[in-house]
């Protein structure tokens, strides 16, 4: 078991000394008619709160969404942990192209049908082991996403090495499950080993309106490290928020820089390049 609780605790965000933020030149990002912006959201554009469920969206940050919507021809899209029916019933009632359940679900239309990857969903017996570890001390929150299980523990931080302990045992006791644990912000979420945030995005950068376009992503956590490494495969950019991650082009220290950000774009009036 102690093997498994080092392997996880490996895979923990090392803690980086943060200098203060270095601002992200605008003059980085292309054009918006050549641009694709792809945008997490716990962490990154919505603040985080003590429960996911508690999470909202401020004033103005819908409008801004939209208008780059209408300026890149539709090319922005969300790309989130969250199930797709998650993510829209906290933008009610707008509705965005988005990636959803690390890559398990997306939809290329605001008003389009999602399409569900071929993700497995997760084993049963399984689930219901790892639901367990919310049991271990009051304020571990459960959340089940369909394609993961998130255990949450802001409002429990005493816990942390408790959970760790409780994923490592049911790890070692099952070692042929194809599962993935990633560690987060005061929370593990555990998900089939099959597919992720950056399958996701690769997916979409295929289908219109997306393709051509130079990708742009923002976020925040580990489950956003994969799609930060295949940034520089589609020729595009990325920018972490409240750490400066490792290979991205920029950081900014809350989400409410990156709110601040997006709406500079809608300044952006150059023209495209020849």
């Amino acid at each position: 078991m102690m093997e498994n609780l080092a392997e996880m605790q490996d895979e923990l965000p090392e803690e980086q000394d943060t200098p203060d933020q270095v601002p992200v030149p605008q003059s980085l990002v292309p054009h918006l008619s050549e641009t694709a912006i792809l945008l997490d959201i716990d962490g990154t554009l919505l603040d985080l709160m003590p429960t996911p469920r508690e999470v909202w969206v401020p004033p103005g940050l819908a409008k801004t969404l939209n208008r780059l919507m209408a300026r890149t021809s539709g090319a922005l899209a969300l790309v989130s942990g969250r199930s797709l029916n998650d993510i829209d019933l906290i933008f009610a009632p707008d509705q965005f192209p988005a990636v959803g359940g690390h890559g398990a679900e997306m939809r290329l239309f605001a008003d389009a049908e999602a399409v569900a990857a071929q993700a497995p969903p997760m084993d049963k017996e399984l689930k219901r082991r790892l639901a367990a570890i919310a049991r271990l001390s009051p304020g571990i929150l459960l959340e089940d996403k369909g394609y993961s299980l998130a255990l949450h523990y802001r409002l429990a931080p005493h816990a942390e090495r408790a959970i760790y302990e409780a994923i490592s045992l049911i790890r070692a006791d099952l070692p042929e499950a194809p599962i993935e644990v990633l560690p987060g912000k005061c929370v593990f979420e555990i998900k089939h080993a099959g597919f992720t945030k950056a399958n996701g995005v690769r997916e979409l950068m295929k289908h219109a309106p997306f393709n051509g376009r130079k990708p742009l992503f923002i976020g925040d956590d580990v489950t956003d490290e994969s799609v930060f490494a295949i940034m520089p495969d589609l020729n595009g950019l990325s920018f972490s928020v409240g750490r400066r991650a490792q290979g991205v082009n920029g950081h900014f220290d809350a989400p409410s820089d990156v709110r601040e950000f997006l709406a500079h774009l809608l300044d952006d009036e150059r023209s495209p390049a020849p």
